[in-house]
């Protein structure tokens, strides 16, 4: 059966996480006991009042846009129901814990609760219920109405094969294609300069970013020019790191991540704006160019004209292509009467544009009932080819006449601009998304504008944050994919223009999940601006790059007791050195809730031992750091889902006890050069589902006999230091052929390494057949004489890449 149009309210699905944790508390028959009743008299109330306020939720998200008290009410409701959350995660950890100390325990939760009675915790608890009463019972007094908030069944979903912009996207936008690559290839537009500036103007959403894609990647301009490169400018320009970008794009080369030290010598010498610039003159001259500047807001003429300066030294008939919303920054550019101004789109290309993206055939019985209406829903859309594509895409593949009504005759149409400054046709594409898709977009408020973010990396903080329900038979990862290509289909996100494998949200679509994120979200930009700062904040990221200022944070954020979320997203790739004596607070009283820790691309030697007391944390991510120990009190982390440790350079082992981490599903130690073995007891880490490399040891407690256990193992998956794997024996009870997930498999001897017998590392290599689902296989340094038979059977010959194999032919 298909699933109703109907949305639901953000916060149904917090509801349900909450009380989905509960319940396994209130099932359990030993917790029924004399002593723990006034623990289970409370945790009783808190259900009563979740199922209590679960009804009124669909309501009160239509009301908050015009009644500020219901607005406020919602901000309590969603403060009260994190405490809550915390509370049952507190309750479950310990309970585990506990469980493991004293596995002769019956009932983990009756042992914790007792515990938590004799420490007097049962007032944290009664707090906790009670204040969520006392905002459940407020709902009388706003009047809200009980409604059936509706589901959306995940099987109904049709994700497209693909969504990338391509010709075949783009309605109504030939002639401004044709009238840009005119303006590109006319040499004679301004004789007095070597150099032109085209800025194209025009509002948020109405495809400026599109049309300088399409003509950026035209056979004619690509051949026209000596060089090109394209650099998103966004709300926060920074003439150096703008100039470094054009440097990288110009020479096709992002730089050498590895080189830290390098790296860390020359970073003022790199920042240097006199030097960039230089630089780029030398690159520039004599030379026809393009360059686009995506997406320009400041329109500060002094800074733009010491930017522009290299520029000048091109060949005849270089060009600067800019996007803006602004006049005003258009005319720091040049002269008002040189803007291309992008017009609305005719109403027949947003039908066109509409009729695409639902997928609603001309042929179908439905759709002379349906033309009406959608017509309707078009004009609604003012032209906006954003707003045309994401309403479309809400009404892929419905054929129901009253899901296209429910569109038209939304509430959320009639709100005025004034009330939300955000697009309206926005707001109802946001209005009719599920309630877990909206959490899972409103979270993306954290990234910086204009930033690429990875899929896989998303789905990770999701899982993280427990933003995903559970569906029996599919994992998390599973349900997080079909999560993001969902919020693809509907146009929430988009493919960068500068890789397939990377997405960006359009700057209207950032706006609308900033707006619904509230107090409870926050993305730093600069610090010292304690006004800024709300006690309510939950999850925190920063993409400034005032090292600076660093010291104010601690200040800023002193009243944060609740975060639940760090992340750092640097402007540039490296940040200078930050003494971890004035960040260890972050692992104190304020970050005790932490669920999610990134120090990525911080100069970071350490961590302390206190790391192991943020017991609700499940992703911590030290990549491209100069991390040179891990604290062995990472493995008191029991919560910990995801360990990121990517081009850690210095790391040379790691915690003895990683066996502990037993919920432990993701752990990334690629390019981690300086580690010698695998921490014993790998093969207990039963919910791995993906491991990055597996270095073997001599000894068994680490050897290849551990990776036996592990069939759960997805993706590619890299095996050194095999010329310790003494038989082949070894090498078979690795049990490689159980590993169906694993695509890409590396397999690595040290070249010209001390091997006694050529002919058992054959056998051993024989021993370490995969599954044949693999389709590609890397083999580096092996020394045997000739490929075992058993490869002979594989269809992934022509992938093969031989390394050092020096005896095969």
């Amino acid at each position: 059966m298909a699933a109703k149009l109907e949305g639901g309210a953000y916060l149904s699905s917090f509801v349900d996480a909450v009380l989905e944790k509960l319940s396994p508390i209130l099932e359990d028959d030993d917790f029924v006991l004399e002593e723990k009743d006034s623990a289970l008299e409370l945790l009783g109330r808190l259900e009563r009042s979740l199922y209590d306020v679960g009804s009124v939720l669909d309501d009160a998200e239509l009301k908050q846009f015009s009644d500020k008290k219901v607005k406020k009410w919602l901000v309590d409701l969603q403060d009260a129901l994190y405490k809550a959350d915390d509370l049952l995660d507190e309750l479950s950890t310990k309970s585990a814990t506990a469980t493991q100390r004293d596995p002769g325990n019956s009932s983990p939760w009756s042992h914790y609760v007792d515990s938590c009675i004799e420490d007097s915790a049962i007032n944290v608890m009664e707090k906790t219920v009670t204040t969520l009463e006392s905002v459940v019972r407020r709902k009388g007094y706003l009047r809200l109405l009980p409604k059936e908030s509706a589901k959306m069944d995940i099987s109904s979903w049709r994700i497209p094969s693909t969504s990338l912009v391509v010709s075949s996207d783009i309605f109504g936008r030939d002639k401004d294609k044709e009238n840009i690559i005119k303006l590109l290839l006319d040499d004679t537009c301004d004789v007095e300069s070597p150099l032109t500036v085209i800025p194209i103007v025009g509002m948020g959403g109405i495809g400026k970013t599109t049309l300088a894609q399409l003509v950026y990647s035209d056979a004619k301009v690509v051949g026209k020019f000596d060089t090109r490169a394209w650099v998103c400018v966004a709300e926060n320009p920074d003439p150096v790191n703008v100039t470094k970008t054009i440097i990288g794009a110009i020479d096709s080369c992002p730089g050498n991540m590895e080189k830290f030290d390098s790296l860390r010598n020359n970073l003022k010498e790199t920042d240097n704006f006199d030097s960039l610039q230089t630089n780029l003159k030398e690159k520039l001259t004599g030379k026809t160019f393009l360059v686009v500047l995506d997406d320009v807001w400041h329109d500060r003429r002094d800074m733009w004209e010491d930017f522009l300066k290299p520029f000048r030294f091109g060949d005849n008939g270089s060009k600067i292509l800019l996007t803006t919303r602004n006049e005003n920054v258009a005319s720091v550019f040049t002269a008002s009467n040189l803007h291309y101004r992008l017009s609305l789109l005719l109403i027949e290309d947003c039908w066109s544009m509409f009729l695409k993206h639902s997928s609603i055939s001309t042929n179908s019985k439905q759709y002379a009932t349906l033309e009406q209406i959608g017509r309707k829903i078009v004009e609604k859309c003012k032209g906006l080819p954003l707003a045309v594509k994401t309403l479309g895409g809400l009404l892929r593949n419905k054929l129901n006449k009253g899901d296209w009504e429910n569109i038209l005759e939304s509430e959320m149409w009639e709100l005025s601009e004034d009330d939300s400054k955000i697009t309206p046709a926005l707001r109802v594409s946001y209005h009719y998304l599920p309630s877990y898709l909206k959490r899972c977009f409103v979270y993306c408020s954290l990234y910086p504008e204009d930033y690429e973010f990875d899929k896989d990396e998303l789905i990770l903080l999701w899982i993280a944050e427990d933003l995903l329900q559970p569906k029996e038979n599919n994992t998390l990862e599973k349900i997080g994919c079909a999560y993001f290509d969902e919020l693809v289909a509907r146009s929430f996100f988009q493919p960068s223009s500068a890789s397939r494998k990377l997405f960006v949200m359009h700057d209207l679509m950032h706006d609308l999940a900033k707006f619904f994120a509230g107090k409870f979200y926050f993305n730093l930009k600069e610090f010292g601006n304690r006004h800024m700062i709300d006690s309510k904040i939950r999850h925190l990221s920063y993409s400034t790059t005032y090292e600076d200022n660093f010291k104010l944070f601690r200040e800023d954020f002193n009243g944060t007791t609740h975060m639940r979320t760090f992340l750092n997203f640097p402007l540039f790739r490296f940040q200078a050195s930050i003494t971890m004596e004035s960040e260890f607070w972050l692992l104190g009283q304020q970050s005790e809730c932490l669920r999610v820790l990134s120090f990525k691309y911080i100069f970071l030697k350490s961590l302390p031992d206190s790391v192991g007391e943020l017991i609700y944390l499940r992703y911590l991510n030290l990549s491209f750091t100069l991390i040179e120990t891990l604290s062995e009190s990472i493995s008191k982390l029991y919560n910990l889902q995801t360990l990121k440790l990517r081009k850690c350079l210095r790391l040379k082992m790691l915690p003895s006890c990683m066996q502990d981490l037993v919920n432990l599903c993701h752990l990334d130690i690629r390019g981690a050069s300086r580690l010698k073995e695998m921490p014993k007891g790998m093969s207990k880490l039963k919910n791995l589902n993906f491991l990055s490399d597996y270095i073997v040891s001599e000894q068994e407690e680490n050897g290849m006999r551990e990776l036996g256990t592990l069939d759960n193992l997805h993706g590619s998956f890299c095996i050194s230091k095999l010329e310790k794997v003494k038989n082949s024996g070894e090498a078979l009870e690795a049990k490689m052929g159980n590993k169906k997930h694993i695509n890409t498999l590396k397999l690595k001897w040290v070249p010209d390494g001390d091997i006694d017998d050529i002919g058992i590392e054959r056998d051993i290599l024989d021993k370490l057949q995969p599954h044949e689902n693999l389709n590609k296989l890397s083999i580096k340094g092996y020394p045997g004489e000739g490929l075992p038979d058993c490869y002979a059977l594989y269809s992934i010959w022509s992938f093969l890449i031989l390394m050092g194999w020096r005896r095969l032919i």
